[in-house]
């Protein structure tokens, strides 16, 4: 793209203010400039010069030059611009302008939009322009710099803002300290130099607060350095610096991490003792590291004790304690939990059921999957069509071909679908029976259910049906 200074003067730029300055849409200036440079360029070369010359002798001789209007129209015109490039040659122009200057709310206007489309050498030549004109600098122009930097994967450029601001005779914020700190353990080979940052910043008067300790904590716990992790923590105590509840729920979540779960219990319960109620997070990664761990009656308790200190156990920590009864071959006692839910203002869900009689089936308790079934269905949920195969197949190796029927019309009626397998398994088991009576009040009870017009029958299965009940 040539630059616009080759064709243009200061006449024109104040034609294009001018323009903005009558309220005309963004989009318009933008074709008004257009328009102009369109006009120079079908100008001959020989009378482009020309043209200048008289320009330049004429504001000689009347020792005047054409004002470009305030500060802000210019600012304006700059910030409609979606070509940054344009909009930086708009800033060139009328800086030459004699007796003319740019208002802080350009720059900071100018800054941004060149490091958004990713013109970082220019964006750090106007930073540059800002610098000597002594300006009062707000605060967030750096924070959105910090992030630009951030966004485009240039966690160095990012550090090096923190001394930047320094250059500018301010000192930086804690809020500046942080998003740098965010930017650097983002990348694993920039830890160091964020911990470094992390421990200097107080030399040049930024102090790190709760969420500098937190961002830091959370890193290297996340880097497998949970001792470092520890000395943080413990370090916020010895500099009067109070921890939050994130803070504790990091660190529980490193020692679960690293299966130190007992320790992890310890740390809620200083946590509860010092007066922090712990969020519903905090409890989840206890009770699934404790469920893992098979510690289900400490699982258990704690469920039963988070109403009572403050937080009220909701879907999440309830599905999470099911799930680990029921991997641990405990579905009988997961039955219970489930069965408190709602006394405790929380409905078992869609995974409540399906977790709950996927575990009932693998134990081999049928009867108690069917019921579990029954009752999920009636609250409009649908078992999963592996755990109602499970459920008949387990019916059918147990000769219970009433039941597995059952269980099947009871999943058509719901308008759902069996699967292929399913209906193998119910022919299979019929052709062995050898009375031919019940075979037959058997399928037509099957096929009597009642099936939805929207109910889809897998098409295997219905040609086996129809198959057997042409043959009575």
């Amino acid at each position: 793209m040539r630059m616009l200074s080759h064709h243009f003067s200061s006449k024109d730029l104040l034609v294009l203010v001018m323009c903005s300055s009558a309220r005309l849409s963004k989009a318009e200036p933008l074709s008004a400039w257009y328009k102009f440079k369109s006009h120079y360029h079908t100008q001959q070369p020989e009378q482009d010069r020309k043209q200048r010359q008289a320009d330049e002798e004429h504001k000689q001789n009347t020792n005047q030059g054409p004002s470009i209007g305030s500060p802000a129209r210019v600012q304006k015109l700059i910030a409609s611009q979606s070509d940054p490039l344009l909009a930086k040659e708009i800033f060139d122009l009328a800086s030459r302008e004699p007796d003319f200057q740019h208002s802080y709310a350009t720059f900071h206007t100018l800054i941004l939009k060149l490091g958004r489309s990713r013109q970082f050498s220019l964006m750090q030549s106007v930073l540059s322009s800002l610098k000597s004109q002594h300006y009062s600098i707000s605060p967030s122009l750096f924070s959105h710099i910090i992030q630009i930097y951030g966004d485009a994967g240039l966690p160095d450029r990012a550090l090096k803002t923190f001394y930047t601001i320094l250059e500018f005779n301010m000192k930086p914020l804690p809020k500046h300290l942080n998003l740098i700190l965010e930017i650097l353990v983002t990348h694993r080979n920039f830890l160091r130099p964020a911990f470094d940052l992390f421990r200097s910043a107080h030399t040049y008067g930024v102090l790190a607060n709760t969420e500098s300790y937190n961002i830091l904590m959370r890193a290297f716990c996340l880097n497998d350095d949970l001792s470092i992790a520890y000395s943080l923590f413990n370090q916020m105590f010895k500099r009067e610096i109070s921890p939050n509840v994130e803070s504790y729920r990091i660190l529980m979540q490193g020692l679960c991490r690293k299966s130190q779960v007992n320790t992890a219990v310890d740390l809620l319960e200083d946590m509860l003792n010092k007066g922090f109620v712990p969020d519903a997070l905090s409890y989840s990664t206890l009770l699934n590291s404790l469920c893992r761990k098979k510690k289900f009656k400490e699982a258990y308790k704690l469920l039963c004790r988070m109403k009572v200190k403050g937080c009220n156990p909701d879907i999440v920590h309830y599905n999470t304690v099911i799930l680990g009864f029921c991997r641990e071959g405990r579905a009988a006692d997961a039955c219970k939990i489930l069965e408190d839910m709602p006394s405790n203002g929380c409905l078992p869900n869609l995974v409540s059921y399906r977790t709950l009689v996927g575990g009932l089936s693998d134990q081999g308790m049928y009867d108690e999957a069917k019921n579990y079934m029954v009752e999920m269905m009636s609250k409009g949920f649908s078992p999963h069509f592996s755990v109602v195969h499970a459920v008949v197949k387990g019916f059918c190796n147990l000769g219970k071909i009433e039941e597995a029927c059952g269980v099947a019309g009871s999943i058509l009626s719901h308008g759902e679908p069996l699967h292929t397998d399913t209906w193998e398994e119910i022919v299979s088991i019929i052709l062995e029976w050898d009375a031919a009576e019940k075979i037959g009040n058997t399928l037509v009870q099957l096929i009597q259910a009642e099936i939805k017009p929207e109910t889809r029958i897998v098409e295997a299965g219905q040609g086996r049906v129809d198959h057997f009940i042409g043959q009575e």
